[in-house]
């Protein structure tokens, strides 16, 4: 017990520190770590913090849905719809038709003409095209359509300018008629243009429709799409291209416009609203043309077929 006692009693060492030695590790501790490195190199640092949260964050998000609105074929539906395209030379893929369809005239045909296209033929049950086509009234035939595949602004004056000529391109701004922008190609072809431009957005697109009113000239005459039609017209303006927009007040008459006989761009507004406002004020010339028999305006596709054909009769 009482050498319990003395244990119990017995003074610990107040002595701070190790009582043994470190080895050399506090003198390498004392030694300088280098240069702070850079924020990307620091794993607490708050930049990687946040970067590492946005992409956890981009990781939860459900992968996107394949066939958006711009990468989506477009399907043309009903039997006389699908043999009007198939006649006309629209770029289909595929013919969708109806199991134990009633075959008529329309339905041979338009088997015949895939068939001699090399299209893909799908017979498919009724349920499954309506489903495709949300319940449309397709008759049986159902024609998918690839996405157009559009060109760059800069392409079509280049083409031109490689093959020696002056450009010829037609601009259109707020044409949301497919229709339009079909006949516009077709006049385009017609009078050796070298393309049109529409804008990306709010406009009309080369759908089936606008191939099927170009009568086939859209397979050998290109249409560009610009993200911002005011920028493209001033980068055709740096390439040293007069840029001409039609307007019912235009300064100038169309039998006055010397601008024609060199690289040009005509630019067509919308029917019931003309030029944008931006558009008007990029425009080298605003052009009207006289119209004796008195008519406020002209549709799209007649107007700058009346522009191109004096274009091409300077240029002749």
């Amino acid at each position: 017990m009482a050498g319990n006692s003395q244990r119990r009693n017995r003074r610990t060492s107040n002595k701070k520190g190790a009582q043994v030695g470190s080895g050399g590790q506090r003198r390498r501790g004392l030694e300088g770590k280098g240069p702070t490195p850079p924020a990307h190199m620091r794993k607490g640092h708050k930049k990687n913090r946040v970067a590492n949260a946005q992409a956890k964050q981009a990781a939860r998000r459900p992968a996107p849905r394949r066939g958006g609105p711009k990468g989506a074929n477009e399907l043309v539906v009903g039997r006389n719809s699908v043999v009007e395209a198939l006649r006309e030379g629209v770029p289909a893929t595929t013919l969708y038709v109806q199991q134990f369809v009633d075959s008529d005239e329309r339905v041979r045909e338009a088997i015949q003409l895939a068939t001699e296209k090399g299209l893909n033929l799908m017979e498919a049950p009724r349920p499954e095209l309506d489903r495709m086509t949300n319940g449309l009234n397709h008759q049986g035939l159902v024609l998918s359509v690839p996405p157009y595949d559009y060109a760059h602004p800069e392409d079509l004056s280049a083409v031109a300018y490689d093959n020696g000529e002056d450009p010829l391109i037609v601009a259109l701004d707020g044409i949301t008629d497919p229709r339009n922008l079909g006949a516009v190609v077709r006049s385009v072809s017609a009078f050796g243009g070298h393309g049109v431009v529409v804008p990306e957005r709010r406009a009309a697109g080369m759908t089936a429709s606008a191939w099927k009113t170009s009568a086939g000239t859209a397979a050998r005459t290109p249409v560009a799409r610009a993200t911002n039609m005011t920028r493209a017209l001033e980068a055709y303006q740096k390439e040293g291209l007069m840029v001409v927009g039609l307007a019912a007040d235009g300064d100038t008459e169309l039998h006055e416009l010397d601008a024609l006989e060199g690289p040009v761009v005509i630019v067509v507004g919308s029917e019931g609203k003309g030029l944008s406002r931006l558009v008007g004020e990029t425009c080298d010339f605003r052009v009207r043309i006289p119209m004796p028999g008195g008519a406020e305006s002209l549709n799209a596709g007649v107007a700058a077929g009346v522009v191109l054909y004096e274009a091409a009769r300077r240029r002749a």
